[in-house]
């Protein structure tokens, strides 16, 4: 079993930035696929990031490309969001996943743990 713990969130002006963690506990990380996913009031849970077992490879959704980041430090066994220019559709709550398999995917049902979540409010 892995236990994720988010923490990070909280509320920001419109252009700030925040920086999510994730922190696992119960086994090492280190050949588990992670991502990172949101929902806001109403929606379904969307694919935000995910990150190859090595970092090497990540994947963004098209909405956050180029203002996020996806980090991981398998040492320390914790996962990073570094959210950049943020916006007030980026409102939501944000969950770790992990997958473990090697490979990313961008759908919810694929990942196998997760994390409490951690609310991000942008406000304009």
């Amino acid at each position: 079993q892995v236990q994720l713990v988010e923490s990070g969130g909280g509320l920001v002006q419109a252009g700030g930035s925040l920086r999510l963690s994730c922190a696992a506990s119960g086994r090492t990380l280190s050949s588990y696929a992670m991502g990172w996913f949101r929902q806001a009031p109403g929606k379904e849970r969307e694919f935000v990031a995910a990150s190859t077992p090595s970092g090497g490879i990540t994947t963004y959704a098209d909405s956050v490309k180029g203002r996020f980041t996806i980090s991981r430090d398998n040492a320390k066994n914790a996962v990073y969001l570094q959210m950049n220019s943020l916006k007030p559709e980026d409102t939501a709550v944000y969950y770790c996943a992990a997958r473990t398999t090697g490979w990313t995917t961008q759908t919810p049902a694929q990942y196998n743990y997760w994390g409490q979540g951690t609310q991000v409010t942008v406000s304009s």
